[in-house]
């Protein structure tokens, strides 16, 4: 049975992992020049940075435990939701690099 713990400390990692792809998303963005690159690079790398993650939170520490997901229902919900909701939020509420003015460089 989950406890009220497991459940909280479930949320949080969801959030920072969220945090994580909204973060490595705007990175990609604003570092790559190309029109397609960052997607190529979000879809490519942040799985895997993810990953690493979900495998510390859920491996090493007890996070979790009670749960009793699956390997599939874990990595969808820890890996999959993240990235969806992290590309989804830089990509569409954040404004473009090119509309934000910046001064110039001295």
């Amino acid at each position: 049975m989950a406890s009220v713990v497991g459940l909280v400390l479930f949320g949080a990692v969801l959030v920072v992992h969220t945090l994580f792809a909204a973060v490595l998303t705007r990175f990609f963005r604003l570092r790559l020049k190309t029109q397609w690159g960052y997607v190529i690079y979000s879809f490519a790398i942040i799985p895997v940075v993810l990953l690493v993650t979900t495998l510390v939170f859920f491996g090493v520490f007890p996070i979790g435990a009670g749960l009793n997901l699956g390997g599939t229902a874990l990595l969808g919900a820890a890996v999959g939701l993240p990235l969806a909701l992290g590309f989804t939020i830089d990509t569409l509420y954040v404004p473009p690099p090119e509309e934000i003015d910046l001064p110039d460089r001295t």
